[in-house]
């Protein structure tokens, strides 16, 4: 299933993986509803990710501190690094409370982020699967076919195996890299306000067959 966002610095469309049914069919759900439109972006990591969903951003004042803001529910975690689904840069993933509140590590049911990430080295990425390796008691390993990626693309490997990754972007990239450099204060909140105009629920593209 495909989605299109409208967002005040352009449009982004993006494939929702059917690897990660819970998370594709509760974020159809909320688009049908109308429940983004109008929300911020509210967090921005130049690098990293660019962060929105928290419905208390619709009316929130300049400055104001975001991301706690919910429908209410958590979505169950869905990790597929077995079907080849990681942090790839343009990838979607949903956000989530910190481990110690959270050990289930269920997702947000509204706040996700586009993952940009950097490119990595081997160096970076031999640090990183050290990373995970504490943090997954060893449970979550990259592979040659993932560090390959990292290593051209980017991404964020550091989060593998721990936050759920359920689409990517297949239009608009260039507009998540333009999100991620935007100026931020403190709380890596966009001084200027970046939000989500609508999101629409786009049908499934067929490929045509040769006959």
């Amino acid at each position: 299933m495909y989605v299109e966002m409208q967002t005040t610095m352009g449009t982004v469309e993006f494939r929702l993986y059917d690897e990660t049914p819970k998370h594709r069919d509760n974020f159809i759900r909320l688009a049908k509803e109308h429940y983004f439109d109008s929300l911020l972006f509210h967090r921005v990591i130049e690098n990293f990710v660019v962060q929105g969903g928290d419905p208390k951003s619709k009316h929130a004042k300049p400055g104001q501190l975001l991301g706690d803001g919910d429908p209410g529910y958590t979505v169950p975690a869905e990790f597929c690094l077995d079907k080849g689904i990681f942090h790839k840069r343009g990838s979607l993933n949903a956000a989530r409370e910190g481990d110690e509140v959270n050990p289930r590590q269920e997702s947000c049911a509204s706040q996700f982020c586009f993952i940009w990430g950097q490119v990595m080295t081997d160096e970076m990425l031999d640090r990183t699967q050290e990373r995970l390796d504490r943090q997954t008691g060893g449970k979550v390993k990259l592979t040659p076919e993932m560090r390959e990626v990292y290593k051209t693309i980017g991404g964020t490997p550091h989060l593998d195996g721990q936050y759920t990754v359920f689409g990517e972007v297949t239009k608009g990239l260039e507009i998540v890299e333009q999100m991620q450099k935007v100026k931020t204060d403190s709380n890596d909140r966009p001084v200027e306000d970046l939000r989500i105009i609508s999101v629409k629920v786009k049908k499934e593209k067929k490929v045509k067959k040769v006959k």
